[in-house]
């Protein structure tokens, strides 16, 4: 995928295709320097990490606040904070170097970002947020355990998961009653967008 294949089925602007370029620039020169993302997937960013990550967007709705839990290089968070800028995003990452390459991204590209270099059990009673999301972090059993106690009343989860998801969600209905949203991810054959709304511990 090239950035004018990401505006096409995106829809975004010439102004956030520029700072996903920059962001695309930024990702390369800090990986010689620390790993944030796997290496082979580099020269894919556009698909692997840009566009999996906006994909979350459309699941999201009209949710003003968003949580992105392990957030890393910034996926997904950082690209919704680019691509939806009236959105308040709050990125979670308990490695300072990755936050610190968070920073530079946000200095650079303008995005509007708060960062929380804690882990995310630590901001129960501290954040709420409308949606929490995250990719790759932990299945989803422990992911709800972090993400419910930062939820507003209402708020919804919205995760990207791999080729398990369909076993994470049984594992986690026999702890917590929610409604489940199922998604085919735009990026990966097997993988999943899961949209949570109405969870409560059983």
């Amino acid at each position: 995928m090239k950035p004018s294949d990401f505006a096409k089925r995106t829809g975004v602007s010439q102004e956030t295709i520029e700072k996903l370029v920059t962001y695309q620039r930024l990702l390369e020169k800090w990986q010689a320097k620390i790993n944030l993302v796997s290496a082979t997937t580099l020269p894919d960013v556009w698909i692997r990490h840009f566009y999996d990550s906006w994909q979350v967007l459309p699941h999201l709705g009209d949710v003003p606040s968003i949580a992105d839990l392990g957030a890393g290089a910034g996926f997904p968070g950082l690209v919704i904070a680019i691509c939806a800028p009236e959105k308040t995003v709050h990125l979670v990452e308990s490695d300072a170097r990755k936050c610190a390459f968070q920073i530079e991204v946000a200095r650079e590209t303008g995005a509007k970002i708060k960062i929380h270099n804690t882990r995310a059990e630590r901001l129960a009673g501290e954040l709420k947020v409308a949606a929490v999301t995250s990719r790759a972090l932990a299945p989803l059993p422990d992911l709800l355990e972090l993400a419910v106690p930062l939820l507003e009343p209402g708020g919804l989860c919205t995760f990207l998961k791999g080729a398990t998801f369909k076993a994470e969600l049984t594992a986690a209905e026999s702890a917590w009653h929610m409604r489940v949203d199922v998604a085919a991810s735009l990026t990966e054959p097997d993988a999943a967008i899961l949209t949570l709304r109405d969870i409560a511990r059983k």
